[in-house]
């Protein structure tokens, strides 16, 4: 089995739902039952991909049933899993209002130290997590600070510490966001580690609970053109700029007309950016990401 990472990286509002909420927001966003903080499920990946993999890849139908699994409609005597897995979409960086410098990329040491357990031997080894008390890390070219050493974001007055750790985290990730070959990458990796900041964990968990983005949506009558009694709802989505990974799994095929191995299969989904459009809302422009693959693999039995 071949094991790859994937970075997914909003470049729109992003709004993966749980279908309907029971609290004040009707339409949340997918979160983690234990730690509450936001994902995309694989689920929403590998259907996207598929339709990418018809339109773009070039591959025969072969493969592409080989990787995803059979279309039950179409072969329903060759019904089979396909070789391909797809993790979850777990949150790496929280875009947070920032009095200085626009916006903060945030994390906490949690989320680094989950990373790098879940990366170890795919991307370069991760650096060390800095532990954190009640003031955050931030590299020594941060544009976050207001005055001395206090940041603030949201309507939190935070301070802060310039460390190694934060630096090295900054561009460890803004390297795999950003990799050579994308468009003008040496400034935006730049500006994703001037912005870069390690919040302590329960700092984080405070705001990925109440920084997401609330959007109040209506249906308009088309006779009257006021708003249709009860058409009026809220939508929760990640921001704009928020930045996920996950795990890409591929084995050998299963299509007994496939016989190629995970190596083989892995070769046919390509390495670095492709632009996609996952969750709902497409219509509105929610939804638009970059997906960016390691071509790095893992190797296993």
């Amino acid at each position: 089995m071949n094991t790859r990472i994937f970075h997914l990286h909003a470049l729109s509002a992003l709004h993966v739902g749980t279908g309907q909420g029971i609290g004040a927001v009707d339409l949340p966003i997918a979160r983690s039952r234990a730690t509450n903080l936001p994902l995309v499920p694989g689920s929403a990946l590998k259907g996207v991909l598929r339709d990418e993999a018809k339109e773009k890849w070039h591959v025969s139908e072969d493969d592409i049933q080989a990787l995803f699994g059979a279309d039950s409609q179409a072969d329903k005597e060759n019904i089979h899993a396909g070789a391909a897995a797809f993790g979850d979409a777990h949150l790496l960086l929280l875009p947070i209002r920032s009095f200085a410098g626009t916006v903060a990329f945030a994390t906490c040491p949690f989320i680094l130290q989950r990373y790098a357990r879940d990366v170890r031997g795919i991307l370069p080894e991760s650096p060390k997590v800095p532990a954190l008390k009640d003031s955050a890390s931030v590299p020594d070219n941060t544009v976050l600070r207001v005055s001395g050493s206090q940041i603030a974001l949201e309507d939190l007055d935070i301070g802060s510490e310039t460390s190694t750790e934060a630096k090295q985290w900054a561009e460890h990730i803004a390297a795999a966001v950003y990799p050579e070959n994308t468009a003008n990458s040496e400034a935006w990796r730049e500006q994703l580690c001037q912005r870069f900041i390690i919040l302590p964990d329960s700092t984080f968990s405070f705001l990925a609970d109440t920084a997401t983005e609330i959007r109040m949506r209506i249906r308009i009558d088309r006779e009257t053109r006021i708003v249709k009694e009860g058409a009026l709802w809220s939508e929760e989505n990640l921001p704009a700029e928020s930045v996920l990974y996950g795990i890409l799994a591929i084995d050998k095929s299963r299509h007994s007309r496939n016989t190629k191995s995970a190596d083989e299969l892995s070769a046919l989904i390509p390495a670095g950016e492709t632009q996609i459009q996952i969750g709902g809302k497409h219509t509105v422009g929610r939804g638009l990401c970059r997906l960016v693959l390691s071509d790095d693999l893992t190797k296993g039995e």
